[in-house]
């Protein structure tokens, strides 16, 4: 009879399974570890945003004229590659803000129908007077910028 070959099966099992456990292991200690710190990362980045620095203003732009921004009206347009609101109240005036909202960045918009600046993002509301917070998670209110007038020319000045 011929003799069959049989390895040390309580060895090389023992091996094996050393090996996979640790594997199995390490893998779900990853997996863990990902997964908390993916849903963390938001939750802290809603919580502290993170502080933006501002950059020097270039002079001024000439944004549009007096005719662009009609009484009750409010328009999102471009200073030196940056967002700002010009708003046209009929308690303030002529103000320009800043178009990025201080939660968490997202572009606002004018709301016409009630008169206020709007963030869609997390319905961060801002006063169309002052930037003021009216409601919503923004922690502080948008920062207004120089506006002139000169003639029919509005000019907006990030400085």
């Amino acid at each position: 009879m011929e003799e069959q070959y049989r390895p040390d099966t309580e060895s090389g099992d023992r091996d094996t399974n050393v090996g996979r456990r640790t594997l199995i292991t390490v893998l779900l200690g990853f997996s863990v570890v990902a997964t908390v710190g993916g849903v963390l990362t938001p939750i802290i980045g809603y919580l502290w945003p993170p502080s933006r620095a501002s950059a020097g203003g270039s002079g001024r732009v000439q944004v549009g004229t007096a005719a662009d921004f009609p009484a009750g009206q409010g328009k999102v347009v471009p200073v030196n590659d940056k967002p700002v609101i010009i708003v046209n109240s009929a308690q303030g005036g002529l103000k320009a803000f800043s178009a990025i909202c201080t939660h968490l960045g997202c572009i606002v918009e004018w709301d016409q129908g009630r008169q206020f600046i709007l963030c869609p993002c997390h319905d961060g509301r801002f006063n169309a007077v002052n930037g003021g917070i009216i409601s919503g998670p923004q922690p502080s209110p948008l920062p207004e910028l120089a506006l002139t007038v000169e003639g029919d020319a509005i000019y907006v000045s990030e400085a």
